[in-house]
């Protein structure tokens, strides 16, 4: 029988229908029903027959016709959003909350795996994983380390041991022996005391890549994870399940401890999760809706799952790929530059005047190497305990910060890709002015690249679309594509 789950103000509702024949009002009235049946004072209905309401999809939050049978628009386990005439849109639904990005609009489940082991994935293969192009499952060789560590980690309870993050407290409590019978719940509420994230989440793209590359360091074997837990990460991220995770907050102490915390929350069943089915809701909704069962955690897999630095690698890990891809591509959009303006009139020797900003010497242009060691003492001279802050009772004395300087390599990287775009509508504008002369075949299908998505400009108009549309051009790396025939 199909089940719906539908979003009320701040419930979430399963609601079977019988007979799928019935419409988009038949639905909303019936999780109605049950929404006033779960309110002592009925949520301030008086009648549901007399209540309005819109029926919305949570996933890009498209407006079902009341009309419509559920059969045509919905299928089974999907995810609704129903909002009361006179009430405030949901803030689990606010369009600009996360931002989807072309990318996720256009997410396929994918059909092809990527095997696991620990030590081989790439940074290439890392993005892809992020996404969405391929699933992940483990090594033979992986999973049999998985489990031989787990084996010697449940002698270590079995044997009341007294080992640090297993059977003791953390931090400042590292002396505090905890009873086995507490054991679940001191890794329980490890993960929800570092969820203490702020901001924006991550991206789904971003997320997948966090929650890839931390199932990657479990599959080495060294951490204690259970190979059940490892088996349910794997299957979340198959089904693109994705924490809520916060971009603010990691410190980069004993790895990215904040996000992995949210990472680990949602995958327990708490805090918020998204799919492409669901969009965002609660994280056992999603989950049960995926057929799966939200993580128990067994002793010291809480530690295991939160202490790593997935976070500043993850997104270390699609700078370095952007930024490789991004400066292929400028040769590409500087050979188009220099294109338009060869035929300008320059005077006799005018390279002698400036040779560092001559085109021919774009590739050496750097910064000045006296302000390079200037900068490099000034950083090498600071006192290292105001940048460096205690923390965790003083039990650790150094931060790395790296998940900043992670984002922030990102945003430069981002600005050098926009740059670039408005570069390269600008070189295609210029070739529209010497036309009906051409540049050379591979030029001209870069030039025949960008005219598919932006039309030349005959008068002044709106052009933060066009600038949008070739940056999306530039990242998915069809530029080279184009000019390379690869």
């Amino acid at each position: 029988m199909p089940r719906f789950t539908v979003h009320i103000r701040d419930e979430w509702l399963a609601v079977p229908c019988r007979d799928a024949t019935n419409n988009i009002h038949w639905l909303g009235q019936e999780a109605l029903k049950r929404y006033v049946k779960n309110k002592p004072d009925n949520g301030g209905i008086k009648a549901v027959k007399d209540t309005h309401f819109v029926v919305r999809r949570c996933q890009s939050l498209g407006l079902l016709d009341a009309d419509d049978t559920i059969e045509d628009v919905l299928e089974d386990n999907d995810f609704v959003e129903l909002a009361i005439e006179g009430d405030t849109m949901s803030p689990d639904f606010i369009p600009s909350e996360p931002g989807v990005s072309h990318l996720t609009a256009a997410y396929r489940e994918p059909g092809e795996y990527i095997s696991l082991d620990g030590n081989s994935l790439t940074s290439t293969d890392l993005v892809n994983l992020g996404r969405g192009r391929y699933k992940i499952k483990l090594t033979p060789e992986a999973e049999k380390k998985v489990v031989q560590s787990r084996d010697l980690l449940d002698t270590i309870v079995k044997e009341n041991k007294v080992v640090y993050g297993i059977t003791t407290g953390f931090g400042k409590f590292a002396r505090t022996v905890i009873p086995v019978s507490k054991l679940k719940e001191l890794q329980e509420n490890l993960v929800r005391s570092h969820s203490a994230g702020v901001g924006n989440p991550l991206s789904p793209e971003r997320t997948r890549m966090l929650l890839a590359l931390r199932i990657n360091v479990l599959a080495k074997g060294h951490s204690g994870i259970s190979l059940e837990t490892l088996h349910a990460m794997i299957q979340a991220f198959n089904g693109s399940c994705l924490s809520f995770v916060p971009e603010k907050g990691t410190v980069g102490a004993s790895g990215d401890l904040a996000p992995l915390s949210h990472l680990a929350l949602g995958l327990m069943g708490e805090g918020r999760m998204w799919s492409p089915k669901s969009g965002w809701a609660d994280a056992k909704y999603v989950l049960e809706a995926h057929g799966l069962k939200p993580i128990s955690l067994k002793p010291k897999e809480g530690l295991a799952l939160i202490n790593g630095t997935q976070m500043i690698t993850s997104l270390g890990a699609e700078a370095v790929e952007r930024a490789q891809a991004i400066a292929r591509q400028a040769d590409i959009i500087a050979a188009l530059t220099l294109g338009d303006i060869h035929t300008a009139a320059s005077p006799p020797r005018a390279d002698r005047s400036g040779p560092s900003a001559s085109a021919h010497c774009w590739t050496l242009i750097t910064i000045h190497p006296r302000l390079q060691r200037a900068t490099g003492s000034v950083t090498e001279c600071r006192m290292p305990t105001p940048c460096d802050v205690v923390l965790s009772a003083a039990t650790e004395d150094h931060v790395s910060m790296g998940g900043w300087a992670a984002r922030k390599a990102l945003r430069v990287v981002e600005h050098v890709e926009q740059v670039l775009a408005i570069e390269l509508l600008a070189a295609c504008q210029g070739i529209e002015f010497l036309r009906p002369l051409r540049t050379t075949t591979p030029l001209e299908k870069v030039y025949e690249l960008v005219r598919s998505v932006v039309k030349p400009w005959i008068k002044d108009r709106f052009m933060s679309p066009d600038i949008e549309a070739v940056h999306r051009l530039l990242l998915d790396q069809k530029a080279s594509v184009k000019y390379y025939g690869r």
